[in-house]
């Protein structure tokens, strides 16, 4: 499959690229920065700017026939990028007719009751990012709520059973986005991650 993910140079994007390769799949690594990504005959780097027009993005999109959204500018841009520019994301695949959107947000994004008082803005930008996706969009989508990312190696094994913080390694985040391709029974749902007991090719199967 030909696949699209934005944000491919960020710390998530660039461990999905490596999982999505090794299942066969081509990728085309959207990013800002496209010069950092290297080319292969499984990895075209493209040009992104989540700042341009809906025509311009889906211009980047090329035969994609899944879209990931990964991008992040960790707080410094979180209404152009973290929000505006996924959903504008979304109406580009809309645009081109690609049916398949995997987006990723962040823990209880879509329960602000549950926010403590850091991250408020990302987990702002994350609602209404959800939301948009929810309610304005008919794409095939699932929303992938993590928790707190961390830059060690992963265990393989999650809950998504969660009620309360929890933390998730950068890799397992990696690994679940992935799977999500192939599971169909994921397909208009939210699946809440944290660290657990389960196998992640199990956890998925049980959405």
């Amino acid at each position: 499959m030909k696949i699209f993910i934005a944000g491919a140079t960020g710390r998530v994007g660039e461990e999905l690229t490596k999982n999505l390769v090794k299942q066969g799949h081509f990728v085309y690594a959207g990013a800002r920065h496209e010069e950092n990504i290297t080319k292969s005959e499984d990895v075209e780097p493209v040009h992104l700017d989540m700042h341009g027009s809906i025509d311009e993005i889906a211009e980047t999109l090329n035969d994609a026939e899944a879209v990931y959204f990964v991008a992040g500018s960790r707080g410094k841009d979180l209404l152009q990028t973290d929000l505006f520019g996924a959903v504008k994301l979304m109406q580009a695949v809309e645009q081109k007719g690609i049916k398949r959107y995997i987006h990723l947000s962040s823990l209880f994004a879509l329960q602000p009751e549950k926010w403590g008082t850091a991250l408020t803005d990302y987990n702002i930008a994350k609602f209404f990012s959800d939301n948009w996706l929810i309610d304005k969009t008919s794409l095939d989508y699932t929303i992938l709520q993590p928790g707190s990312l961390l830059e060690t190696p992963g265990s393989g094994n999650i809950t998504t059973d969660v009620t309360g913080k929890t933390e998730n390694s950068i890799e397992d985040v990696a690994l679940v986005l992935a799977g999500l391709l192939k599971q169909d029974n994921t397909i208009k749902k939210i699946i809440l991650m944290g660290n657990g007991d389960t196998p992640i090719a199990e956890a998925l199967k049980t959405i």
